[in-house]
């Protein structure tokens, strides 16, 4: 892991490569990812059957066969193990009511000569959630996109995931059931982009694409971008950890091993005054790992991206995770809720050391899917909002068009749009 001091003559130019942590190669694949689009496009349902049998290694013989039969749903929920149940309805109890605590209400405003102004908000009527299905299976990231869209009110919500194979994850296809979801599609990658954002014969076109994936779903987002609304454009998973002398060294690396067990991309960066406490948590992620399912994906991610930084002070240390805008933010520090209002930029903030990145993960309600790359300076995590549209209304009475009516007719005859003027005009008394 990189060990860099804020002292050391280089700290500049290392931490500016640090800072490109983001980085996604998109370019790369933004030929291939084109290519499926305008298949998808031109062939629909057939170009989908033919990337399955080239990606995932099965080929559907009918249309029919690209959806999941909510029976199956239902038979992987009911032989799901009581306590694992439980898990999930506590989950999904959680998120819900957290959510619903996010949702904005239409609103109006009457002034005294008449006028109404006002917002109206409207869920969108059609979302399309992309669940991940890879190298791992993620039911906490179906509960977390179709929950704010429940909550929103959206009326038709469309799944897809891969299945590599042809064998769907029994776990997520619990949580379709225990969320309601009955209209889950086999089809994974940038081909599920292109279906949900222009429709095949079998998936319907939705007005909004949220949910995380590999670059070639990153890119696709970014393509469809302006045909669809999306979420965000999500890169690889990272973690931050804001520390002091006070932190518990083996949590400090279990926390960092939690986001580089993700992939070998995954970022894991501690930034600490305390040398001691940066070579306390080195010992102890070597300890780790060796315990780690996952070791060689973690091992890696570490080596390649993870990075402890030893600052001279706290103050400097909160001003460069400010730059660094962490997708999780763990602060354990003595009095973490001091700093809280100094954090300008950063996904979710887990505050004391009793709160491990990993419970937001799962139950603690937030969303779980957040910007990445520093992204986190101008996107939020997922929400209700997501799946919301507002309205400005307006409705002016007689008074009031008379009373401001000059003023507008003034704006518009002296940007020369004369129709503009006269349409205010002819409704005002002479």
């Amino acid at each position: 892991m990189i060990h860099i001091h804020t002292s050391a003559s280089d700290f500049q130019s290392r931490f500016q490569e640090l800072l490109g942590r983001g980085a996604m190669d998109i370019e790369r694949v933004t030929g291939i990812v084109g290519t499926i689009i305008a298949e998808i496009q031109k062939d629909r349902n057939a170009a989908l059957k033919h990337h399955i049998a080239k990606f995932d290694r099965w080929e559907p013989k009918e249309d029919c066969e690209l959806m999941i039969d909510p029976a199956e749903m239902k038979k992987a929920y009911e032989e799901l193990d009581a306590p694992l149940r439980d898990a999930l309805h506590l989950a999904h109890r959680r998120i819900w009511d957290y959510h619903e605590k996010q949702m904005p209400r239409s609103w109006f405003d009457t002034e005294s000569n008449g006028t109404i102004l006002g917002q109206k908000v409207t869920p969108v009527e059609r979302a399309g959630l992309y669940i991940p299905g890879g190298k791992a299976a993620y039911p906490s990231s179906l509960l977390m996109n179709v929950i704010p869209a429940q909550v929103a009110g959206v009326a038709e919500i469309v799944v897809c995931t891969p299945t590599p194979d042809n064998e769907p994850n029994s776990l997520l296809l619990a949580a379709c059931h225990l969320c309601g979801v009955t209209k889950v599609f086999k089809v994974g990658g940038a081909s599920a982009i292109a279906a949900m954002a222009y429709g095949t014969e079998t998936i319907p076109k939705v007005d909004v694409i949220t949910g995380p994936g590999n670059i070639f779903v990153a890119t696709a987002k970014k393509m469809v971008f302006g045909d669809v609304h999306i979420d965000m454009i999500a890169g690889p998973s990272e973690i931050g950890i804001l520390a002091d002398e006070t932190a518990n060294p083996s949590h400090v690396a279990i926390d960092m091993l939690s986001q580089a067990e993700h992939d070998e991309m995954a970022s894991s960066i501690l930034i600490t005054p305390s040398g001691l406490l940066a070579e306390a948590v080195s010992d102890e992620i070597e300890r780790w790992l060796q315990r780690l399912p996952r070791e060689a994906i973690a091992r890696k991610s570490i080596a390649d991206r993870g990075a402890m930084i030893i600052t001279r002070d706290m103050e400097e240390a909160l001003n460069l995770m400010n730059e660094i805008a962490p997708e999780h933010l763990e602060v354990l520090t003595l009095n973490p809720w001091g700093l809280l209002p100094l954090i300008k930029h950063a996904g979710a903030i887990f505050l004391g050391p009793d709160t491990p990145e990993a419970i937001g993960d799962y139950v603690a309600g937030p969303n779980h899917t957040l910007p990445t790359g520093g992204t986190a300076r101008f996107y939020s995590p997922l929400g209700v909002e997501n799946f919301l549209k507002k309205s400005s209304v307006i409705a002016f009475s007689n008074k009031a068009i008379n009373e401001i009516g000059e003023a507008c007719a003034l704006i518009a005859h002296t940007e020369g749009l004369t129709a503009h003027e006269h349409s205010v005009r002819v409704r005002m008394k002479s």
